[in-house]
């Protein structure tokens, strides 16, 4: 179970934030979506990926050798409702506006089919 502190410790990386708004925006991303849209490199996304999933509040699913990762259902009902919140502060970020649009004109972003 994820506890207030552990969450809070995960929000409080502008990184993880966008991942985050990014993530809720879309329902789930993979790390090329990720990397393209924050402009960061790959590694360095992958990292904060791991904290939030080590965190527990991302979790994956597998598609062939693609990892989607996406809000983990397991998480308490507050966090939800935080996000909710978060959700309306992040629409109106200028970063997090950028983001959403660089991720808008990635070429060849992956296809699900079970998403």
């Amino acid at each position: 179970m994820i506890t207030e502190t552990d969450f809070f410790d995960a929000l409080d990386d502008e990184t993880r934030r966008r991942i985050l708004a990014l993530i809720w925006a879309q329902t789930e991303l993979c790390v090329c979506e990720l990397h393209f849209a924050l402009d960061q490199h790959q590694p360095k996304v992958s990292r904060h990926l791991s904290v939030l999933r080590d965190t527990g509040i991302l979790t994956i699913r597998r598609q062939g050798t693609w990892i989607y990762y996406h809000l983990n259902p397991q998480i308490p009902a507050w966090c939800f409702a935080l996000f909710a919140v978060l959700g309306g502060v992040w629409n109106a970020n200028p970063v997090c506006q950028s983001d959403r649009l660089r991720l808008q004109a990635m070429p060849n972003r992956p296809i699900r089919c079970c998403a």
